[in-house]
């Protein structure tokens, strides 16, 4: 863990201009694991809270869910039609009335079943008709049945759903759309819910335009159609962003109190925040000297990874991760993937997020001292590098299916190589424990003859990075 910036002899006071170039060219960075492990150790799971119903989707169930009254509170009509008490003909009441034998008050689907009433009849069992003095009367007719209605028809009773005090739901689960029915049913407007990170996003950058065709010397904004999402995708609870410019009164104010878009009285508190840019050594990158100006320390400054390698973390004595990526999209979506993912996975009470390892389906040289992390393609099972992978692309990562960590002694053709699945794809495929014998088909009938020769080759992987767009 790096020490907090001003807490070193000599350190340069905060206050100043960050150190020069040169200072950074001697600093350690984090390896790949270290990186993702620091991130992982650094945060402690937010405790469980109180969501209403409209958030509670998706979200891990603290507490039981019971019943705060009979389910349904009160007996109501199955159907359109007619309250009647005893055998008809029946007289026709005022609606809502108690009845008293023989009489009878129309009732809609769901209406409260007035004092007296035995049971329903349906509309389409009804006929209206008069008695002799020229009142209303209620006979049965149309599609009636013989004996219809039978005493307690198509009246549903209270509480036979659930009695008060019984457990509908229990913990643990994750809620559905039927969950949060059941509760607001049985009179809950909100549950308790496992902590999740609420994540806010400060994108920087003067020379960013988030609509039309930039001109040269500005670029489109990659990040705010994309990282709302990914975040959600990694277990953040997305609570809006802010927009600011290279200016470092402007760093400075963003960190101090980032506002969401839409002011929200009852809004939470970020519990992260992720920059984008300002993570390097220019005039324009102050990202370290914010953070030690309010007084945070750094968890990671750097790692030895490409692209990513300017990543930084660090947490604010209010409590506050601020995750800093760099302004290049992969560059940030591969720091994203070690750092924040993580990170999020720690304070959202979940474990440590999985490494695979895939076939290569190429060699890949050594770059000593350095990880690799390179977006990547299947291809008959072989994991082959995609193409338009630059620090500064999204095409390859559009159209990968996962993210090779090629480490600093490169990887032979055929070798397992460790990888990790994109949050919007579906997990990488489970290899096959050692020693599995291989499925075959039986040969068919002289395939044995023919193969001659050829069948005594040895088989081996074979590099199809070639034939990939």
């Amino acid at each position: 863990m790096t020490a907090a910036p001003g807490d070193e002899a000599g350190s340069p006071d905060p206050q100043h201009s960050p150190p020069p170039p040169e200072a950074h060219s001697t600093h350690l960075a984090h390896t790949w694991e270290e990186a993702r492990q620091a991130a992982f150790d650094s945060a402690t799971p937010i405790p469980p809270g109180r969501v209403p119903l409209s958030h509670a989707l998706g979200r891990v169930l603290v507490e039981d869910i019971t019943a705060l009254h009979d389910m349904p509170h009160y007996a109501s009509s199955a159907m359109d039609g007619w309250a009647v008490n005893g055998s008809g003909p029946w007289i026709v009441a005022e609606p809502g009335q108690r009845l008293a034998p023989h009489q009878a008050s129309p009732i809609v689907t769901g209406g409260l079943i007035p004092a007296g009433a035995k049971a329903v009849l349906r509309s389409e069992s009804a006929v209206l008709g008069t008695d002799d003095d020229g009142l209303p009367l209620l006979l049965t007719g149309g599609t009636a049945r013989p004996g219809e209605p039978r005493n307690g028809q198509h009246i549903r009773k209270a509480g036979e759903e659930a009695a008060e005090g019984d457990v509908l739901v229990k913990a643990g689960v994750t809620l559905n759309p039927a969950h949060l029915a059941v509760a607001a049913l049985a009179g809950h407007d909100d549950l308790l819910v496992r902590g999740k990170p609420v994540v806010k996003l400060l994108l920087t950058g003067s020379e960013v335009v988030a609509h039309g065709l930039p001109v040269p010397g500005q670029v489109r904004d990659t990040f705010g159609p994309q990282l709302a999402s990914v975040v959600g995708m990694l277990g953040g609870l997305y609570a809006g962003q802010e927009r600011i410019g290279d200016s470092y009164p402007e760093w400075l104010a963003g960190l101090e109190d980032l506002a969401p878009e839409v002011p929200d009285p009852a809004a939470l508190p970020a519990d992260v925040v992720i920059t984008t840019g300002g993570t390097g050594v220019s005039d324009t990158d102050h990202l370290r000297r914010a953070v030690a100006e309010l007084g945070g320390r750094l968890i990671i400054d750097g790692i030895a990874m490409r692209p990513g390698h300017p990543a930084v973390l660090a947490e604010l004595p209010d409590g506050r991760f601020v995750l800093g990526l760099p302004g290049n999209p992969l560059a940030a979506m591969m720091a994203l993937s070690t750092v924040g993912e993580p990170l999020l996975a720690a304070l959202g009470h979940r474990a440590m997020p999985p490494i695979q390892h895939v076939p290569c389906g190429t060699t890949l040289e050594p770059e000593p001292g350095r990880t690799r992390l390179m977006p990547f393609r299947l291809l008959y099972g072989m994991a082959s590098p995609a193409k338009h992978t630059g620090p500064g692309m999204m095409r390859g990562l559009a159209s990968a299916h996962g993210v090779m960590v090629v480490p600093p002694h490169g990887v032979q053709l055929g070798e397992p190589v460790p990888a990790f699945a994109l949050p919007w794809g579906p997990p990488l495929p489970v290899p096959e424990p050692a020693g599995a014998k291989p499925k075959t088909r039986p040969a068919a009938k002289g395939a044995t003859k023919a193969a001659g020769k050829d069948a005594a080759k040895p088989a081996g992987p074979v590099d199809w990075s070639a034939l990939l767009g």
